[in-house]
């Protein structure tokens, strides 16, 4: 795609005033770094706060006194006893059992969930829940309507609670709707770096003073997609397309945390998902491979793709995310390995432009979590 056909959120112009570099992401010309570079962008995330351009993601309302039980039988999370002003990470599975992409869903009230999903799939998620959800609730598309902010780090309550005391109080995973200088926004204690901070749903109109009234403060930097990807991989977070797929399920893929209680074979609402059967016999027998944290031992980023292989060559899978982690001063990854290889501390090895680069399984996340938990 031309720079021309590229969609454009909202910050566009912003971004070209702060001095961005521009790429395509997701069909968007989005920004990957600042003047400040991904290095210092990611660390000034971890040390005070940084603002995340998100609006190429999608957002979704669904509305309707069936809506819960509705949107239940396309994920398997426990949507029915979700608390209003809360949300709840979730995914979309395919008849195999495999991930159509992963979502968050909040509770706005009885009778209304909000959705963010990924900018890659946000039409085909659309499409997805009018064709299976269409006549048993209402589904409205805000992806012209609404921008996404993230603020991210250990300064992002201070920052945001001078606009709105309110949000100090928010815990991880809670919603709100919050006025911020006049707007109603919709804001949730979460975000996609590990360390504290907040998404912010906003009016398009309005994104712009927003994203200037945050970047005014003294602790924020805008932060692009560069960081956000170091950030998220230190993290152990997975992102769509990369780290799962319609390939893996989520026991594979290692979120069989994502699987609600009440949504397991011995649930009280036990499957009546896509892909129930198959995902209950792999956590009943296992799985041949799943994904794993990988600590390259070399000072050698290990890039997407790389094969892995035993100590006798033998190829045992492949990275799926790979590079450098800056808070850690060392490269990171995470891949599929055969089942045999996942267990901590097994030594397996990548392929780098036909070299064996040593590498260990490791937990994640390869830094602390610091998410506000009250």
């Amino acid at each position: 795609m031309t720079t021309e056909t590229l969609a454009k959120t909202p910050l566009h112009a912003l971004h070209l005033e702060l001095g961005a570099r521009m790429v395509p992401f997701a069909g968007y010309d989005m920004p990957v770094q600042y003047p400040l570079g991904v290095l210092k962008e990611h660390l000034h995330t971890r040390e005070q706060a940084g603002l995340f351009d998100v609006s190429h993601m999608g957002q979704i309302l669904l509305r309707g006194a069936n809506a819960a039980r509705a949107l239940e039988s396309l994920v398997p999370v426990d949507i029915l006893d979700l608390p209003i002003g809360t949300q709840r990470y979730a995914l979309f599975t395919d008849e195999n059992g495999g991930i159509l992409d992963d979502l968050m869903v909040a509770r706005l009230a009885d009778d209304e969930l909000f959705l963010v999903v990924n900018a890659a799939c946000k039409e085909q998620d659309l499409a997805h829940l009018q064709k299976h959800l269409g006549e048993q609730c209402a589904i409205e598309s805000l992806f012209e309507s609404r921008a996404l902010l993230a603020l991210q780090g250990p300064a992002a309550a201070a920052v945001l609670g001078r606009l709105a005391p309110e949000v100090r109080a928010m815990t991880f995973m809670q919603f709100a709707s919050v006025n911020l200088q006049g707007v109603a926004c919709y804001v949730s204690r979460s975000g996609y770096t590990g360390e504290d901070g907040y998404e912010i749903s906003v009016p398009v109109a309005e994104a712009e003073a927003l994203a200037r009234a945050l970047l005014a403060q003294p602790e924020v930097q805008p932060i692009g997609l560069g960081a956000r990807d170091s950030l998220r991989l230190e993290a152990g977070l997975c992102l769509y397309g990369h780290d799962m797929s319609t390939a893996t399920t989520p026991v594979e893929a290692s979120l069989g945390w994502a699987i609600s209680k009440a949504r397991r074979a011995d649930g009280l609402r036990a499957g009546n998902f896509p892909g129930a059967g198959q995902v209950f016999a792999q956590q009943r027998d296992g799985v041949p491979s799943k994904r794993v944290g990988l600590l390259p031992q070399e000072r050698v980023p290990v890039r997407e793709g790389a094969e892995i292989v035993d100590a006798d060559g033998t190829v045992i899978g492949r990275v799926s995310s790979g590079g450098f982690g800056p808070s850690l001063g060392a490269p990171v990854a995470m891949g599929y390995v055969t089942a045999s290889h996942a267990a901590l501390d097994s030594e397996v090895w990548a392929l780098v432009r036909g070299k064996r680069v040593a590498m260990k399984v490791a937990k994640t996340p390869f830094v602390p979590q610091r998410y506000y938990r009250g």
